[in-house]
């Protein structure tokens, strides 16, 4: 072997060693690191058993529920630190949300429900094409409810995610509904955030809302439809649902309109818009003595709708006028 062979060889291993010596620190750090957080992980869980054990929750359940989440689900900390900002306009967001397939999906639901859709809708004077539409973006008709366990999910956000003390209030209030013996910690599944069933409820909603049809036992909205109807249309007379009521229409808004009356916040008569020249798109004003506002959604060059208390009562299940708009018009559909 020559020399020169021989002295690059040396200068290689050099090299390669003092790469070595630079970034094993780093990497040892960056474990070390990792295992505290599992390790810290594991306190955590031992501190949660021993409060919700205090509060009276079954031993063997909390056993069985606390088996689902060993680590911490990194999947669900990407979810909550990396959400994608809102930017879609709203004719993007309605081709996404409002297929031709949920359309049709939700005709054929609705026609099988019909023997429970439409009792509950009459019980809680809520429209029953709401109800449905709500069903529909939610879960697909309980179709899609989310492949989380809710208590790996709400266990995992208690201890690192951006709300923790949120989310340990929830995770405690999850206890109390598998205490219940409703259903099981395998069964219960859900979003990454923890929200539940085909309403998709989080627990605390679940404990204030959550009801059962018929009456009598306790609400299973993961399994049973009546319960998952009769839940979302508590939700919706408790949060003030005008019986009879409309929630909007389509309208048109003349250019002569000042761009300053626009907007959810500006509320007026129906016959006040009918003055100052706003009309349906078709036929009539469906209810004319109510009072709503005007909401551009796309901005003045998109459509637009006179809408009522009953969308701002939507808003209340979700806060964003393209969700309430999603579920009027699929509502519309399937009524």
């Amino acid at each position: 072997m020559s020399r020169l062979t021989l002295r690059r060889d040396f200068l290689t291993k050099t090299l390669i060693g003092a790469f070595c010596l630079t970034q094993a620190p780093e990497a040892f750090a960056h474990q070390r690191t990792q295992d505290r957080f599992f390790k810290g992980y594991t306190r955590f869980l031992e501190n949660i058993d021993h409060e919700a054990r205090e509060q009276g929750i079954s031993a063997p359940i909390l056993k069985r529920a606390l088996a689902l989440t060993t680590r911490p689900n990194l999947k669900v900390l990407r979810a909550d630190r990396h959400q994608a900002e809102f930017s879609l306009s709203w004719s993007r967001y309605r081709e996404r949300v409002l297929t031709d397939a949920k359309f049709t999906q939700g005709l054929n639901a609705v026609h099988d429900s019909a023997s429970l859709l439409y009792p509950v809708s009459a019980l809680y004077g809520v429209n029953r094409g709401i109800i449905a539409g709500i069903w529909g973006i939610e879960s697909a008709y309980g179709a899609s409810m989310g492949h989380f366990y809710v208590v790996d999910a709400l266990a995992t956000l208690a201890y690192a995610g951006r709300r923790a003390s949120f989310f340990k209030g929830e995770l405690f209030k999850m206890f109390s509904i598998l205490n219940q013996g409703i259903i099981t910690p395998e069964e219960m599944r859900g979003s990454y955030a923890g929200a539940m069933g085909q309403p998709q409820f989080m627990p605390s909603t679940y404990l204030r809302y959550a009801v059962s049809y018929p009456t009598g036992h306790g609400s299973d909205i993961w399994h049973n439809k009546g319960d998952v109807f009769a839940s979302i249309a508590h939700y919706l007379a408790q949060c003030g649902w005008k019986t009879g009521a409309s929630w909007g229409q389509a309208v048109i808004v003349p250019e002569t309109l000042p761009k300053n009356l626009l907007g959810r916040q500006h509320v007026q008569p129906v016959s006040w818009w009918q003055q100052n020249g706003v009309k349906p798109v078709s036929g009539e004003f469906l209810t004319p003595e109510q009072r709503g506002a005007i909401l551009q959604p796309d901005g003045e060059d998109g459509p637009s709708f006179l809408v009522f208390h009953n969308f701002n009562v939507i808003r209340r299940y979700n806060p964003s006028d393209f969700y309430a708009l999603a579920v009027c018009l699929l509502g519309d559909a399937l009524a």
